[in-house]
C-alpha cells in the first residue's frame, strides 16, 4: 500500500495511491478519523483493520492522481531524522579518501565505529517533498552533495528494542536525499550543520507499507541531470536495519512516525576527483527499487 500525503485547500491530507496509479482514496473520510494530514497522526491511531478498509473502499473520498500536488510524506515529523553514517562501505571508503571527514580524528577504517554504526540527526525544518527545491546556500556552501537512501518510517514506537523483534515496529520505507553541504560539515568537525540547511532533506514520493517491501535487497540508484552517480543495493549495508532499530532504541524510545535514514553508497560528489558537487539548475534523482522516484531541481533559493 502506498501513502500519498498532498496538498488540499485545507493544506494537507493522506491517502492511499490505488493500484492503477491513477486516483487516491483520501485516508480520512475512508476511515472515520482526523488526521490533518499528518503521518504520526495516522499512526498514533492505526488500528489492524485499518488496511483492508483503504484497499477495499470504493465509495468514500477518491482524488484523481494526476491533479495532487504532493508533499514529504512524513512531514511534518515529530523530531530529527536519525541518520547513518559510512554505513555502505565503498562510500565510506570513499569518504576516506576525500579527506573531508573531518570527524574522525586521523582514523583509517572502512566501516565506522568498527562495531558501532555512526548515527547523527538532520534536523525537521531541512524536510521537503517530491519536485520542491534544494536551495543551493550559495552564501553558506560551496560543496553541496547528494546522498540517496532508503529511509525507515517507525509505526510501534518502544525503547529496548532487539533485533529480532525490530521488524515488527517498521510501518514502512520511503526515499530520502540526504543533501550535505561538505565544507560546513567538515568546518564544525561535525555533521548537524551541514546536513541540516532548509531543504536538506527531500522526502518521497510516497510511504510503501513493509508488507510490500523487502528492504535487505533494494537496487538503489541516484542520477545528476539523467547520469548515473550511484548504482548499488541494499544488501552492502554494513548495519542492516535490525541492528540500526536496536543500537537507536537501546537508550531512546523510538515514536511512531521517526525516520531512520539508513546510509548512501558511493558514487556521492565528493567521492570524484575533483569533486562533481550541485549547482543551481541541475536535477537529482533518487530511485529505490518498489519505491519510485524522488526527483528535485537545486536553486538559488527557496
Amino acid at each position: 500500500m502506498k501513502i500519498v500525503r498532498y496538498r488540499t485547500d485545507r493544506d494537507a491530507a493522506l491517502g492511499v495511491l490505488r493500484e492503477d496509479g491513477r486516483s487516491v482514496t483520501g485516508i480520512d473520510a475512508a476511515l472515520g478519523i482526523e488526521t490533518g494530514g499528518e503521518i504520526c497522526q495516522l499512526l498514533d491511531q492505526w488500528q489492524p483493520g485499518f488496511r483492508a478498509r483503504l484497499e477495499g473502499n470504493d465509495a468514500e473520498e477518491v482524488v484523481p492522481a494526476g491533479e495532487l500536488e504532493l508533499l514529504a510524506p512524513c512531514a511534518p515529523l515529530r523530531r530529527n531524522v536519525f541518520c547513518v553514517g559510512k554505513n555502505y562501505r565503498e562510500h565510506a571508503l570513499e569518504f576516506e579518501r576525500s579527506g573531508f571527514d573531518a570527524s574522525d580524528s586521523g582514523r583509517t577504517q572502512a566501516a565506522p565505529g568498527a562495531e558501532l554504526p555512526v548515527i547523527f540527526t538532520k534536523a525537521t525544518t531541512s524536510v521537503v517533498g517530491p519536485g520542491e527545491g534544494i536551495c543551493a546556500h550559495t552564501a553558506l556552501t560551496q560543496a553541496l552533495d547528494y546522498e540517496a537512501e532508503l529511509a525507515v518510517v517507525i509505526g510501534t514506537g518502544g525503547r529496548g528494542i532487539t533485533r529480532e523483534a525490530a521488524w515488527q515496529h517498521v510501518f514502512g520505507y520511503t526515499i530520502l536525499n540526504d543533501i550535505t553541504a561538505r565544507d560546513l560539515q567538515q568546518g564544525h568537525k561535525q555533521w548537524f550543520i551541514g546536513k541540516s540547511l532548509d531543504t536538506f532533506c527531500p522526502l518521497g514520493p510516497w510511504l510503501v507499507t513493509a508488507d510490500e517491501i523487502q528492504p535487505q535487497n533494494l537496487a538503489i540508484r541516484s542520477w545528476v541531470n539523467g547520469e548515473v552517480r550511484q548504482d548499488a543495493n541494499t544488501s552492502d549495508l554494513i548495519f542492516d536495519i535490525p541492528t540500526l532499530i536496536a543500537t537507536i532504541s537501546a537508550g531512546i524510545t523510538l515514536l511512531p512516525g521517526d525516520v531512520i535514514a539508513t546510509g548512501t553508497p558511493s558514487g556521492v560528489g565528493l567521492g570524484f576527483d575533483p569533486p562533481r558537487f550541485l549547482k543551481p539548475g541541475d536535477v537529482v534523482t533518487v530511485e529505490i527499487e518498489g519505491l519510485g522516484r524522488l526527483t528535485n531541481p537545486v536553486v538559488v533559493q527557496s
